[in-house]
């Protein structure tokens, strides 16, 4: 009897540890550790993950939710084992080349994965169709391995896919799209980049695939096996930003409506066998790379239209039939820096002119019939460009009177009597190479493989290739272009808080294929060395794209070199020398030592601790103060996380009393009060009126949610008080009030178009994390611009969770539930159907869009701001016809860039039926995409007053500081 109750005992209690740390993902990751060479150190031993904190494992509470283990080295492959971390959301293994194998279908049991990340490592086969079944997916990077096979149809099923990158792989067939029966590419509405060039895909393009619900803006299908016409369709994906279909067999006519698509900045056609008419590109303003080249177009004059691109840096028209003069005012484009014309049939004089583009860097006409060249007067005494060199290895361009370099060579110009002639002289290959300069000072001889970083300082630097697929310029001598990205490498790392000291970039070059490679190189902080968990944060920011280059260098990916060299010390490897049945002896004699322990420990602990006795409050259900809090103490902490306690007596403290020249806010619920901590610190104090039923459940709400949620864009609860009837909650003091007085002027805050954009940007993130990262998701139920605070920099912080509802069964997709909210706010679909779910914020974050342009209550006298907006739209006008509802503190009168893309995703999220709603996610990475096109950084600007925006620390789109403080953004 005895016996059979300590047993009971024992196993309810070892039942209860495996329950609490989740012992299928323990499970899971053991196995993985059982066939991978190289993982850290802190993994040895059966421990908890989570609770031992092992490196590259992030955990919400028990259950894993990332690994990030980019760049350190692993081997092996990857097993089916995987399925066991049901909680999983991040995966990234990138640039770990001892990986291979295949991908496992049990992949696709990982239902809540977001970013599957897999960059350069040595993964072959084909892709699991079961990929199709991670619905939760926004970020799929597959690039730079081995695989094989055709792309599955089942990604069609990712409806959340916002990055699908293939490239760089050996695969085949054509490109899938949906027949009724299957899924297909064409149903990836949200997804913006379809990157699948190097690989040896064939067909033609569907013409299914491009229609005007797609949202892309790059599409890459350059150096594969593609072959027939271009579909006529392309001309209706008018988000288009890059496109390229160079290195193929495409054939036929360019289809003429390819000029609808005014925001591609990058086009390369070149090097297919395309026929007939070369198409007009009129009107394609943002144009800045155009590579057309050894194509068979019909003989043509050069068309009117080359002088009509005013962003225009690089012209590429290599064989493509032209003929007559080349007009002068092509070269004054105020941006074109190259013109290459060569094997072509122009004729007559060649007049670069007087007003030539200051950036002009090359000019190549070879091979033409070109007869004469009308000189600038400077140039009589040119002198060629030229290079030298300092000692520090910096290379300075130089050039006098000319500034770019001209070919005729195979010109009828270029005669026997002035063949030597410069101009007449094949142009010899630029040997110009940059190396980032040492930072005032001399560089230091190192000893052993490290190197000298531009500090000056010896270390082992994390290296790899940064390769992008579409830079816009092509004035590679122009060193500014690097000193601007290495600006932005190292403030992206260092607003991370990873401790990088410098970067180094070297080894430019541009290719066949018109990719711009170089080398990276981070040096680590006030040591000479790297530990694992900054390699793979840094590995993480640089796959997926949470480090944002300068627009002008387009999509780009990198993949790491191995690092060896880790600042902790490694755990010395055990010999695999004992054989099976004696690690199973061992393993059973410690199991059964252990299990005799943990009975002995259970029996002492039980007999000591004092019976579970916890004084609840009548109202609440939640736990009184004094049971948290012993005899004569003045605070404690609370067992929901975070969450201070504060005594009453504490709280008139802080508040004087509740006096009323502390109140800064009141409602329905009562008033908040200015408070002071202790330590001096600011709170916002609110106290609900006595006897509200409706105040108790919303006080209630509060405390359950905001104790288990934390992000910058989420006001913060630093505890409460539930003394003598009082209900009271302590927030972080926001000064700047709520986003309601800043736009109706009572605060006397001005937000001007850039401003506007950052707070909504600002509300998106925190309601993102509430929805896609909070386990399980919150809804807000009350999103308003009375719910939205500002802060000192005026960042948003979303408040007032008493409405809130958790999605407790995830799979249902809604909660059945009495109507609440704010009118104006309130989404239709849940006002008739009572089922609540998380597009019933989005369709309030629409209004509440609406409002930030407008300046107006969503019910204005009578006028509803939706149905107004959706009335007087017209998207033939500038700004969409709207200048009489916006509000003149916007800055009306100045470029508002980026309006238009703004309207039109608030009146996305104001959809009637939830199901054409954007989520969350998603309309953060459109913001991101408004505030980088009204000329701030989503991610670095700050929100002072001088202009800039935000903290200045840099954060993923969601904010999950549990991984690293991030994980990911999403790009363009």
């Amino acid at each position: 009897m005895g016996l059979n109750l300590l047993n009971n005992v024992f196993l309810s209690e070892i039942m209860e540890w495996a329950n609490s740390v989740g012992q299928r993902e323990v499970t899971g990751l053991l196995s993985l550790k059982a066939i991978w060479e190289n993982v850290p150190p802190s993994w040895n031993g059966f421990r908890d993950p989570c609770g031992d904190r092992w490196e590259g494992i992030a955990c919400n509470n028990t259950r894993v939710i990332s690994i990030t283990l980019s760049s350190i080295g692993l081997k092996g492959v990857l097993s089916g084992d995987i399925r066991q971390l049901s909680e999983l959301q991040t995966l990234d293994l990138s640039s770990n080349k001892g990986l291979t194998g295949s991908l496992p279908e049990a992949i696709g049991n990982l239902a809540k994965l977001t970013n599957l990340i897999l960059v350069g490592c040595n993964f072959i086969g084909k892709i699991p169709d079961s990929i199709g079944s991670l619905s939760n997916l926004i970020f799929l990077s597959l690039n730079s391995n081995s695989l094989s096979g055709s792309i599955p149809s089942s990604i069609g099923n990712l409806s959340k896919l916002y990055w699908l990158d293939l490239a760089e792989n050996k695969l085949t067939g054509t490109l899938p799209v949906s027949n009724g029966t299957k899924p297909g590419l064409d149903m990836l509405h949200s997804c913006k980049h379809f990157h699948f060039g190097r690989n040896q895909l064939s067909g033609s393009i569907p013409p299914q695939l491009l229609h005007e619900n797609m949202t892309l803006i790059h599409l890459l299908l350059d150096n594969n096996k593609f072959e027939g016409s271009i579909p006529s369709t392309i001309g209706l994906v008018n988000e288009m930003e890059v496109l390229r279909l160079d290195w193929n067999s495409f054939s036929g006519s360019v289809p003429s409506n390819i000029s609808n698509l005014t925001e591609v900045t990058e086009m390369l056609l070149s090097n297919n066998q395309f026929t007939g008419s070369m198409p007009d590109l009129t009107g394609m303003n943002q144009l800045s790379y155009l590579d057309m080249s050894n194509n068979s177009f019909d003989t043509s004059d050069v068309p009117s239209w080359f002088t009509a691109l005013p962003s225009l840096t690089t012209l590429i028209m290599e064989k493509t039939q032209l003929q007559g003069e080349v007009p002068e005012s092509l070269f004054s484009l105020p941006q074109l820096q190259k013109v290459v014309l060569k094997r072509n049939k122009l004729s007559g004089t060649l007049n670069i002119g007087s007003a030539v583009s200051s950036q002009l860097r090359s000019v190549d006409m070879q091979n033409n019939n070109i007869s004469a060249y009308t000189k600038r007067p400077e140039d009589s005494n040119v002198k060629v460009m030229y290079v030298f060199r300092l000692d520090t290895n910096f290379t300075i361009i130089h050039a006098c009177n000319t500034i770019y370099n001209c070919s005729l060579v195979g010109n009828p110009y270029c005669s026997d009597a002035i063949s030597g002639e410069r101009y007449c002289i094949l142009p010899q290959q630029s040997n110009i190479s940059y190396t980032t300069p040492p930072q005032n000072c001399a560089p230091s001889n190192c000893d052993s493989d490290k190197i000298s970083s531009p500090s000056c300082h010896c270390a082992y630097p994390y290296t790899g290739t940064l390769v992008f697929r579409a830079p816009q310029f092509s004035d590679l001598e122009n060193f500014t272009h690097y000193k601007d990205l290495e600006i932005k490498l190292s403030k992206t790392f260092k607003s991370k808080e990873v401790p990088v000291d410098s970067v180094s970039l070297s080894n430019v070059s541009r290719g066949l294929s018109n990719y711009l490679e170089m080398t990276l190189q981070v040096f680590p902080l006030d040591q000479d060395r790297f530990n694992r968990t900054a390699i793979s944060t840094l590995g993480f920011m640089l796959t997926n794209q949470t480090f944002k280059p300068p627009p002008d260098y387009g999509p780009f990916y990198f993949t790491a070199n191995g690092y060896t060299t880790f600042a902790e010390e490694s755990a010395p490897k055990l010999k695999k020398i004992l054989s099976m049945a004696a690690i199973i002896g061992i393993a059973a004699g410690g199991a059964a030592l252990l299990i005799a322990l943990c009975v002995v420990a259970i029996i002492c602990f039980r007999m000591k601790r004092p019976p579970k006795t916890v004084e609840r409050d009548n109202r609440l259900g939640l736990p009184s103060t004094s049971s948290w809090m012993s005899a004569g103490s003045t605070s404690s902490t609370l067992p929901l996380a975070g969450s201070r306690v504060f005594p009453l007596e504490e709280i008139k403290k802080m508040t004087n009393n509740f006096s009323e020249s502390n109140v800064i806010g009141s409602g329905t619920y009562g008033k908040v009060y200015r408070g002071t901590l202790t330590n001096g610190q600011l709170v916002a104090v609110k106290r609900a009126k006595q006897g509200s039923p409706q105040g108790d459940l919303e006080f209630k709400t509060e405390i359950e949610l905001l104790s288990r949620v934390h992000h910058k864009n989420l006001v913060k609860l630093f505890g409460f008080c539930l003394e003598k009837g009082e209900l009271i909650l302590v927030y972080e003091y926001v000064p700047n009030g709520t986003l309601k007085e800043s736009l109706s002027g009572k605060s006397g805050i001005r937000l001007d178009w850039r401003r506007r954009i950052k707070v909504g940007l600002g509300a998106a993130r925190g309601l993102a994390y509430l929805h896609e990262l909070a386990s399980p998701p919150i809804i807000h139920r009350d999103v308003k611009s009375n719910n939205l605070l500002l802060d000192e920099h005026l960042n948003a912080k979303v408040s007032d969770f008493g409405l809130s509802k958790t999605l407790l069964d995830v799979g249902k997709g809604h909660i059945s539930t009495e109507v609440k909210g704010t009118m104006g706010y309130l989404d239709p679909e849940y006002y008739m159907t009572q089922k609540l779910n998380e597009k019933s914020d989005v369709y309030s974050f629409g209004v509440l869009m609406l409002e930030l342009i407008t300046g107006k209550s969503p019910i204005d006298r009578g006028r509803y701001i939706v149905r107004e907006v959706r009335n007087a739209i017209d998207r033939a006008e500038d700004l969409y016809g709207l200048h009489e509802f916006l509000d003149p503190g916007i800055g009306l009168g100045t470029s508002l860039k980026g309006f238009e893309k703004y309207v039109n995703l608030a009146l996305c999220c104001v959809e009637e039926s939830g199901v054409d709603r954007p989520v969350m996610g998603n309309v953060v990475k459109q913001l991101e995409d408004i505030l980088q096109m009204a000329g701030l950084n989503p991610y670095t600007d700050s929100a002072s007053s001088s202009g800039a925006y935000g903290d200045g620390n840099s954060r993923h789109l969601y904010g999950d500081e549990s991984l690293y403080g991030y994980s990911g953004q999403l790009p363009r």
